[in-house]
């Protein structure tokens, strides 16, 4: 195997292997062949590697703070199998629309088990979210707050809510997904006094339940001292408003945004970093301020799924510019992965049909969809590309599939579960039918 092959062979699934064809394989499962019996592109999810992930951040967190809830940032990506899998690792779920909520439905997912968060939440979705009895409505802004008291107070029902707040702390990412400054279109500031504007009329509300305070600082954050930041400025605003209200913190949910690793050179803190750091915090300022621990609710999504997850492409085309770069074209690309054109986000990749092989050129890998910014992975050393090779991008987990799209009426790639060998499809590939089935004529 080439010092490559080992170094970026870790970011792949737990289960990633390299056969004695020189192939990549997933728990089992060659590549080369599932591509075959699935075709390309497709997204390959690891059982294994999902069920460890829930089981670290479920285990990390609860080995330092007494009473944790796991919920999973659906908007990563949802789909009734996976959500299966969660539901029996024991996870709550966060859902930020009436499609995600949907999904979980279908899935016969608890709703006392689900949270709803969403800036502009509709009125159908919150009938859809009290309907169903579902566990937390994360209240974002004071138009929501009245409608959901309406909603609630037709149906004689109290609603359990919490309250999103902006602390106003900068996480140091990428700016499309920075959430937790002030100016953000998410939560209530605090240092404009509409987040104790908004407790009060919380209090207030006869069919609201105000539970507790939630913020959501970003993602991806690859440091943790952000958290100590927001916990330590959110307690004390909870700690001052409970002398001037009659509130008690039941519950603090301070999001997700934990970090994966995408490359081989950039490794992301481990769940014990950000578990530690938050509990510590926590516990701490409680003491300090004389108040009760409140249940602590986190959101991983990326930390879940991302690792779990690879795209399979199949190379066709490639334009060599001499003293430029060589492009090698796939059949993928920005419709079911946006992030590197959205975000600059960076993947490492693998020949699957040349796995161990060392690199022999550099490439940049690019997508098939008509715009020049449709770009995968730009100057990667890689083994030499020929038609019909299979390229493995991994970490393809999250918000690949959640932000894909069907630009240039391009088909959403089929999506498979692995585990000990066997390959079970959870998404069938689109068809040319499936894209004209809504339109009318």
């Amino acid at each position: 195997m080439s010092d490559k092959s080992q170094r970026i062979i870790r970011v792949f699934p737990e289960t990633a292997t390299i056969n004695h064809h020189n192939h990549l394989a997933i728990a089992g499962c060659d590549t080369i062949e599932l591509a075959e019996s699935f075709g390309t592109p497709l997204y390959v999810f690891d059982e294994t590697t999902l069920r460890n992930k829930c089981r670290e951040y479920t285990r990390e967190f609860n080995r330092v703070y007494s009473d944790v809830t796991v919920a999973y940032a659906c908007k990563a990506y949802a789909n009734p199998a996976l959500v299966t899998v969660l539901h029996e690792e024991g996870l709550w779920l966060d859902a930020v629309s009436g499609g995600e909520m949907n999904i979980a439905r279908f899935a016969g997912f608890p709703p006392e088990k689900v949270l709803f968060h969403g800036n502009n939440k509709t009125q159908d979705e919150l009938e859809f979210a009290l309907d169903w009895s579902i566990g937390r409505v994360v209240v974002d802004n004071f138009r929501e707050m009245g409608l959901l008291q309406n909603l609630a107070a037709k149906r004689q029902r109290i609603q359990q809510v919490l309250l999103r707040l902006s602390p106003e702390v900068d996480p140091h990412t990428h700016s499309h997904t920075t959430t937790g400054v002030l100016d953000s279109k998410f939560g209530f500031p605090i240092s404009t006094g509409q987040a104790e504007e908004a407790i009060a009329i919380a209090i207030r509300s006869s069919n609201l339940r105000l539970a507790g305070l939630h913020f959501h600082l970003g993602s991806p954050l690859f440091e943790v001292e952000p958290y100590e930041q927001a916990i330590k400025i959110v307690l004390e605003f909870a700690s001052r408003i409970s002398r001037n209200y009659d509130f008690t913190l039941d519950e603090l949910d301070v999001g997700g945004g934990f970090a994966v690793q995408y490359l081989a050179e950039k490794p992301a803190p481990p769940a014990s970093a950000y578990a530690e750091v938050i509990a510590r915090s926590i516990l701490e300022l409680t003491s300090q301020l004389d108040m009760p621990l409140p249940r602590l609710i986190i959101e991983p999504g990326r930390a879940i799924i991302g690792q779990a997850g690879i795209a399979l492409y199949r190379a066709g085309g490639n334009k060599t510019i001499q003293g430029v770069r060589k492009y090698v074209f796939v059949d993928g690309g920005m419709g079911d992965n946006i992030r590197p054109p959205l975000y600059d986000a960076r993947y490492e990749a693998m020949v699957a049909n040349k796995a161990a092989s060392a690199p022999e050129e550099k490439v940049t890998i690019a997508g098939k969809f008509c715009e020049s910014g449709d770009i995968l992975i730009r100057d990667i050393d890689l083994p030499a590309i020929q038609d019909g090779d299979i390229i493995a991008v991994p970490v393809c987990g999250a918000y690949c599939l959640a932000m894909s799209s069907n630009y240039n009426a391009y088909l959403k790639p089929a999506v498979i579960l692995v585990s000990e060998g066997q390959a079970k499809l959870m998404r069938r590939r689109e068809t040319y039918a499936d894209l004209v089935r809504q339109d009318l004529f």
